[in-house]
């Protein structure tokens, strides 16, 4: 009997597995991904150093008016690179040391040819000017774009927003993770009674002629996406935090309306730059300070200026996601969009494929942030009760080289993830170690999926593998199977998941706890009495027991 149980549920995951990867194989890629995703040759023999964003904003019309200098280092000698802006936008014009220069469009990309002679370790510039009316964000952050609002005295309300979309939907730029500019400036003319609030610091305002243009220089590696600009009728106040590399500036950029409320649900930023800087190091930006701006939509990452539109209500727009009452002890927004400084900003992926590396660990730093103001258990309740809005439905990963992530279970998922491996550490401060110095050894940098397993396995000192394959690159949950040979024999082996998988795991039989080595072949073990198998709740894994 117990063996017809196994091969019906083996043959139901069969029909599963091979019904899923037949819709993977019938989903279609075009060379726009390609040229969208991949680090073409026409982006690799050019690695960017700076970027001077000039633009002028027209709220009436929704246009856009501008210029990019693109300062690089030639790594080879080529002729021709890519230079990506999206539709409806155009460029009119693209020079180097006064030559206007070919080019030619393909969709979203611009093959810019050089007449220059490109000497290798030598830096150029190209000065890109464009103009348009960009795409209109029209449920942000999901969709990506410029949002276009008025607040309630009827001021313009302007934000961009575009992970996923790509940057290049409202400036032009080498729009790809792998390389990220070490420095930028960003020069935002508006309609005199308006502000802008981007990245880094406040380094001028030129007044005059009924316009008002302010200059933002932001002096560490910045990822595109996380580029930004926010214009509003803005009024300000900050505070110092004496943080872990010193003194933090901490600055936030709200609307009239919400000052009162900002100032005290505002709290929250401190809150979290305690616990993260205890569990992830270092704030990683202190030279470009941190800010908090009104946004008019939920709010994103964005590098040192996180954008905020949660409604000053705790939890994800007054709810709790967790299910157990913890998420409503701080605003999600806060909390998790400034979270991603250290998992996307400081450590930012190579490709979008890996975004689990944003996500995963920025979802699991929410349960961080209750774990260092009300204690473990807070923490570990919470992240457990996330499980409910888990669908594995495809892996984790997406498709490298085509600008394409794998499934939102990124989150949730990969939170649950991190959390299990933390319990199969067993020491919680060598855990917050590793936290610590993922953002030590990656500081700044892009990253690979296979780099960050590599710290952390050697970290545990064993290899991960089996396991990271099972829950970034499978969708099943593996099911620890148990059945009794007799009295004081048990026999146990992990099922519903990849034929090399292993993975320790915490049970208990009869009040006895035991930590436990499931392979795919079964393994037996005598125990004192014969019991009920309990795994422990903080391993996401099934459990059934043969009859």
């Amino acid at each position: 009997m117990p063996k017809l149980k196994v091969k019906i549920l083996v043959g139901l995951v069969l029909l599963f597995l091979s019904t899923h990867l037949a819709g993977i194989a019938q989903q279609k890629f075009t060379r726009a991904d390609t040229l969208r995703g991949s680090i073409t040759p026409e982006r690799a023999w050019w690695d960017l150093n700076h970027y001077h964003l000039a633009v002028e904003i027209f709220p009436e019309s929704k246009s856009i008016k501008g210029s990019n200098t693109i300062r690089y280092r030639v790594l080879s000698e080529q002729q021709v690179l890519q230079i990506d802006l999206q539709e409806p936008l155009k460029i009119t014009s693209i020079l180097q040391e006064g030559e206007k220069l070919d080019f030619q469009r393909e969709g979203a990309v611009h093959w810019v040819r050089l007449k220059k002679k490109q000497v290798p370790g030598s830096f150029e510039e190209l000065i890109v000017n464009y103009e348009g009316q960009p795409k209109e964000a029209i449920r942000p952050p999901w969709d990506g774009g410029i949002t276009w609002q008025k607040d309630s005295n009827g001021k313009h309300f302007i934000a961009s927003s575009n992970q996923g979309i790509g940057s290049s939907i409202w400036w032009p730029l080498k729009d790809h993770p792998a390389d990220e500019v070490d420095s930028l400036m960003i020069s935002v003319t508006l309609p005199e009674g308006l502000m802008d609030v981007s990245n880094g610091r406040l380094v001028g305002i030129d007044l005059g002629n009924g316009k008002n243009t302010y200059h933002w220089s932001v002096v560490n590696p910045i990822n595109d996406y996380g580029v930004n600009i926010n214009i509003g009728d803005y009024v300000h106040f900050g505070e110092k935090y004496a943080g872990e590399k010193g003194t933090l500036d901490m600055d936030y950029f709200v609307l009239l309306e919400n000052l009162e409320k900002a100032k005290v649900h505002f709290q929250d930023a401190r809150r979290m730059m305690e616990a993260f800087e205890h569990w992830f190091g270092p704030y990683p930006f202190y030279e470009d300070g941190f800010k908090l701006v009104d946004a008019p939509y939920l709010g994103m990452e964005h590098q040192s200026s996180v954008t905020y539109g949660n409604g000053y209500q705790m939890g994800y727009r007054g709810r709790d996601l967790s299910g157990t009452g913890w998420g409503l002890k701080f605003d999600f927004i806060i909390i998790h969009e400034a979270g991603h400084e250290w998992f996307a900003n400081n450590i930012t992926y190579k490709d979008v494929a890996d975004m689990w590396i944003h996500e995963s660990f920025t979802n699991y730093s929410e349960s961080l942030f209750l774990d260092f103001h009300y204690g473990k258990e807070a923490g570990q309740e919470y992240v457990r009760g996330t499980r409910m809005n888990i669908a594995n439905d495809r892996p984790i990963i997406g498709t490298y080289g085509l600008n394409q992530r794998g499934s939102g279970d990124m989150y949730y998922k990969g939170g649950n993830l991190l959390n299990m491996l933390r319990e199969i550490l067993n020491d919680d401060e060598k855990w917050r170690q590793v936290l610590r110095g993922l953002n030590q050894e990656f500081y700044h940098q892009t990253v690979t999926t296979q780099q960050v397993e590599g710290f952390i396995s050697k970290a545990f000192g064993t290899d991960l593998k089996p396991i990271f394959d099972q829950y970034l690159r499978d969708f099943r949950i593996p099911v620890l199977e148990y059945y009794y040979s007799d009295n004081q024999t048990l026999n146990y082996r992990w099922i519903s998941c990849l034929p090399n998988f292993t993975m320790p795991v915490d049970i208990e039989i009869g009040g006895e706890k035991i930590r436990i080595q499931p392979k795919t072949a079964w393994s037996e073990m005598k125990v004192k009495n014969q019991g009920e198998v309990k795994v422990d709740p903080d391993y996401y894994v099934g459990l059934v027991r043969m009859r």
